[in-house]
């Protein structure tokens, strides 16, 4: 186990003591619900979580990152790059653009540098359960069942509606190698 991952787990399994750094009593309200929640319910509370983790107070901030977030959709994986690497130089808190440059390095098979963001992103937004689950299928490619179950169940207790995350946890033969990964897009919104 690397330190990056051993921090990200550790980040992980203290995520209820620590605040994130926009702390915003909308998210709250919006985490209790999608946890109370049914599952017909749940997508528009989640859609909810993503558009508040996509805002920035600055609109240029915002704009950017909605930017790369389109240049991933269409592959164009060194322009997204380009712009977040940027972006993160400018307005470093913002967990949201750390979480879409994980994903574009999830996508291109950079996992080192991935977990590097997920670190961060997690540092940033201790709930952000699409950060565990990126790195619940890094783990469980690396072979490591047990520290992917653990990554997996983890987000379940903020977004009790994961299939993927249930597929995983329901299949003890999860504990052994990686199946490979789902798109992005299973844990990557809007």
């Amino acid at each position: 186990m690397t330190g990056a991952q051993a921090d990200i787990l550790s980040l992980i399994a203290g995520r209820r003591s620590r605040r994130p750094v926009r702390d915003l009593a909308e998210l709250g309200q919006l985490f209790r619900r999608l946890g109370a929640c049914a599952a017909a319910e749940a997508m528009d509370t989640e859609d909810q979580i993503w558009h508040a983790w996509m805002h920035h107070p600055h609109r240029a901030a915002a704009t950017v990152l909605d930017a790369a977030t389109r240049d991933i959709a269409a592959r164009r994986y060194d322009i997204a790059e380009t712009r977040l690497t940027a972006l993160l130089r400018s307005a470093p808190l913002y967990a949201e653009a750390w979480h879409k440059r994980a994903t574009l390095y999830y996508l291109l098979g950079r996992d080192e540098e991935c977990l590097q963001d997920i670190r961060r992103t997690l540092e940033l937004e201790p709930r952000h359960f699409a950060a565990m689950l990126h790195f619940a299928e890094i783990r469980l490619d690396d072979g490591a069942g047990i520290e992917a179950r653990y990554a997996f169940a983890a987000a379940l207790t903020l977004h009790p509606h994961l299939p993927r995350a249930r597929e995983v946890l329901a299949d003890k033969a999860w504990l052994g190698e990686g199946r490979g990964r789902p798109g992005a897009a299973a844990y990557n919104r809007p």
